[in-house]
């Protein structure tokens, strides 16, 4: 099932998040039938910790 990430701004710029038995997808929510990202779900795990603290902020 396929979910709005609560991180998503209301300019458009939102993606959805999708949890699956071997794998964690990505996909933009104005493109649903488009391609997404797939990540095994420790990846996807270190992700959203590293840019819940801020790593990715700022970057050029």
């Amino acid at each position: 099932m396929w979910r709005k990430s609560s991180r998503s701004g209301g300019e458009g710029d939102c993606v959805e998040v999708a949890g699956f038995a071997d794998s964690v997808g990505v996909r933009d929510t104005k493109d649903r039938q488009g391609p997404s990202l797939s990540f095994d779900p420790a990846s996807w795990t270190r992700f959203v910790a590293a840019t819940r603290t801020g790593r990715f902020d700022n970057l050029t």
